[in-house]
């Protein structure tokens, strides 16, 4: 009997969704970090079951966590009673899950050459477009994490390019977020190249460093998909708009491969690959779907191809679990991807005016979501008062 439980089990094992995309050469990441999950095995049971090999955390991911949780409770009262501010307090929690999760996925780090096993956590929002401020605050969060196998996240802004530049170049690990637009994403991967070169210049090594290039798709659908749909309404180009809903994030995102490709294959990438530098991986983020209209894996199926990154929330991994079909589709298509955008000017749609939209309103949002974070701590910690006093 137990015998048979245990080939069952590897039989599951064997045909899930999740650990067959590995095979194409793609990573899945999760979008999601709360405490209970690394004291509970849980965390460690996604590494061993489904091939897990990365985590990303964000402030809006900490306040889920922490508002929907008893997990930090007792760390919170803890820090309150040493006169920790909320801030002191979220980003003492935030670097003890980071580096705790790190360490479960240091054999994966180990495993992969540095490749892959990698936690983020993300300088405050606040300094979005502060250089001086996101370099003092990068170094201050790398220093404290201490472990190889996590990246500080920097937002793609114009001021954040050349922070990761300067970051790259000091050895630090840098996940670019907030990356709407392929312009931008060329700024993106020309800094990671110039501080690779700068530290090549001083004779410094390359093989410890690690950087992906973070590209949020669906929040593109989301805001083009209602303007498509009043195009759609009218007379004159309704037909060619209906062939651009909902199209436009995977398009991007195979264009964006496409560059990846163009600058990673270069003369230029491989003259540092020649002295240990890894390439700046492209990962896909904002892949749950919110048009119910569309499927739960809109954001995985297209675009699995090898050296990319998935980083999918919980319900977006389960559901690819449950019914993926693996299959290596980044480059499928890639002319009508191009064709895509091309015909979006058509309908009077302007790309680049939208992705820059799209990027100040991710800087307010993630600004939100660390004040919303601050005033949950506050909250928390009047409660845990209370009940102490009942």
């Amino acid at each position: 009997m137990q015998k048979s439980l245990r080939m069952g089990a590897a039989h599951r094992l064997k045909e899930n969704p999740l650990l067959k995309l590995k095979s194409y050469g793609q990573s899945i990441w999760l979008d999601f970090i709360r405490r209970g999950m690394i004291t509970s095995g849980e965390l460690q049971r996604l590494i061993a079951e489904d091939g897990l090999s990365g985590v990303t955390a964000n402030p809006s991911i900490f306040e889920k966590a922490i508002d929907g949780s008893h997990d930090y409770d007792d760390a919170i009262r803890q820090l309150a009673g040493q006169a920790r501010r909320a801030l002191e307090i979220y980003e003492t929690l935030a670097v003890e899950d980071v580096r705790a999760a790190a360490d479960l996925f240091r054999p994966v780090y180990e495993a992969t050459g540095g490749r892959d096993g990698f936690v983020s956590l993300e300088v405050s929002p606040r300094l979005a477009y502060d250089i001086v401020g996101t370099l003092r605050e990068a170094r201050r969060f790398w220093a404290a994490l201490d472990r190889p196998n996590v990246l500080i996240k920097v937002p793609a802004t114009e001021e954040g390019l050349p922070a990761i530049r300067q970051l790259t170049a000091e050895g630090i690990n840098v996940n670019v977020t907030l990356l709407f637009g392929l312009p931008r994403y060329r700024q993106v991967a020309e800094a990671y190249l110039g501080g690779l070169e700068e530290r090549a210049k001083k004779g410094q090594p390359l093989d410890g460093i690690s950087s992906v290039a973070s590209f949020f798709l669906s929040r593109i659908d989301v805001l083009l998909d209602p303007r498509l749909e009043k195009i759609m309404q009218a007379d004159g180009h309704a037909k060619l708009a209906a062939t651009l809903h909902g199209q436009v994030a995977s398009a991007s995102a195979k264009i964006a491969y496409q560059i990846y490709r163009e600058v990673f294959e270069s003369e230029r990438f491989r003259a540092l690959a020649g002295r240990g530098a890894k390439s700046q991986r492209v990962l896909w983020a904002s892949t749950s779907t919110k048009n119910p209209a569309y499927s739960d894996v809109k954001y995985v199926e297209p675009l699995i191809g090898p050296d990319t990154i998935n980083t999918m929330p919980l319900e977006t991994l389960e559901a690819y679990r449950d019914h993926g079909r693996p299959a290596l589709t980044l480059e499928k298509d890639v002319p009508a991807a191009y064709q895509v955008l091309e015909l979006l000017s058509e309908v009077g749609i302007d790309l680049d005016r939208a992705t820059q939209q799209l990027e100040d309103e991710g800087v307010r949002k993630f600004d939100d979501a660390l004040t919303s974070l601050l005033q949950t701590l506050s909250q928390k910690y009047v409660e845990i008062a209370a009940d102490r006093t009942d």
